[in-house]
């Protein structure tokens, strides 16, 4: 069978990975490798078995750094693992370091290169996540939008070719992992009822290591009137400390700090929440797909389609009152499911076998022409 080596290294990717794995094992061989970019047990290690993922073959523990460290070190050890397994291709998914250190192994080696939720864009090259991203799809082979604005962007970008629409896994994700995540857990073990409460995540560098920005924000968290759950990111906790406000926090009636909970974990409280606070990217479509009002504590954000149905709302907690735009804020009477019909991941793998189908008759055409 045909190999596909499957990089991940952050918790989004392990998600998207249990969605697309589950079709690519069908009719692959998949080598699964874990760069080790989230090395907490509990922000990584746990998605292997909560999601059912077959455990890695490769665990690399690269671990944290900063940019440009952590890019590096993926980079030197994902070559020594490609040239060791020679993958057929390489499989990466959305804008973390792992993706970009993989896109760049596989291009230098010439392999060819397969990149899960192509074409977002936020328009804000400061992010390095946008920087991941431009760089991953300029040298990707495949590449699988999750919306027609992501198949726009790329267009505008003079990427024409072998561009696909498919939709979005991280739906296939939670539609596959809701009723577990029901029949495993429930509101009672945090103490908090139905719709009673607002989820709050907060993990990007643009807020936590700007002390400004982050003290407007815990300002802002603790005005609010309903109790604000807030499963803490390790790193946040880590800045929050330096600033010396992690203790403030802790003591505010309203807020209720807790360890970083599991995938599903996480799908039960957005599930139920009030209003979901977050600056993360696959939180905002977790609350679409919800239903529940989403507030991104971002000044722009790749998932344009939850703002312009008004299910998601960008606010500057420096500018402008989190309060009031939570309890200002209008249902919108319509939520179009923009991002497929659940059967992403079954495309997507269909579209691998018709490429390796295409390329593979290509090549018998080269040899009889040239051999």
């Amino acid at each position: 069978m045909i190999k596909i080596m499957t990089i991940v290294g952050a918790r989004p990717q392990f998600i998207k990975a249990a969605a697309v794995s589950r079709e690519l094992r069908k009719h692959f061989t998949e080598i699964l490798v874990d760069t080790g970019q989230h090395y907490d047990y509990k922000m990584a290690g746990i998605f292997f078995e909560e999601l059912d993922i077959p455990q890695p073959e490769y665990q690399l523990g690269v671990g944290s750094g900063t940019h440009g460290f952590q890019t590096g070190a993926m980079l030197q050890v994902l070559e020594q693992v490609m040239l060791q397994e020679q993958p057929e291709a390489i499989l990466v998914y959305g804008d973390t370091n792992s993706t970009l250190a993989g896109a760049l192994a596989a291009s230098k080696l010439n392999i060819p290169l397969f990149h899960i939720e192509s074409g977002l864009r936020s328009f804000n090259r400061r992010m390095p996540e946008e920087v991941n991203r431009i760089l991953t799809d300029q040298v990707s082979d495949l590449l699988f939008a999750p919306t027609k604005t992501a198949v726009e962007n790329l267009y505008r970008e003079g990427i024409i070719e072998h561009v696909y629409a498919h939709g979005d896994v991280m739906y296939d994700a939670v539609l596959y992992y809701l009723r577990k995540a029901e029949e495993q857990f429930s509101l009672e073990a945090f103490e908090v009822e139905q719709k009673q409460y607002i989820l709050a995540t907060l993990h990007r560098a643009e807020n936590t290591d700007d002390t400004m920005r982050l003290e407007a924000i815990v300002h802002s968290l603790v005005q609010l009137d309903q109790i604000v759950l807030m499963p803490i990111h390790p790193r946040t906790k880590k800045m929050l400390q330096q600033l010396g406000m992690f203790e403030f926090l802790q003591q505010a009636p309203n807020i209720r700090i807790i360890e970083p909970v599991s995938y599903l974990e996480m799908l039960l409280l957005e599930q139920h929440a009030y209003a979901i606070i977050t600056d993360s990217g696959g939180v905002q479509k977790e609350a679409y797909f919800a239903g529940v009002p989403c507030f991104t504590l971002r000044n722009e954000t790749e998932w344009v389609e939850t703002v312009e149905l008004g299910w998601n709302r960008l606010v500057n907690p420096q500018q402008e009152s989190l309060k009031e735009a939570i309890y200002h804020f209008v249902i919108p009477v319509k939520r179009p499911m923009i991002y497929g019909e659940g059967d992403a991941s079954k495309r997507m793998v269909e579209q691998m076998r018709q490429w390796f189908k295409q390329e593979r008759g290509m090549e018998r055409e080269r040899v009889v022409m040239y051999g």
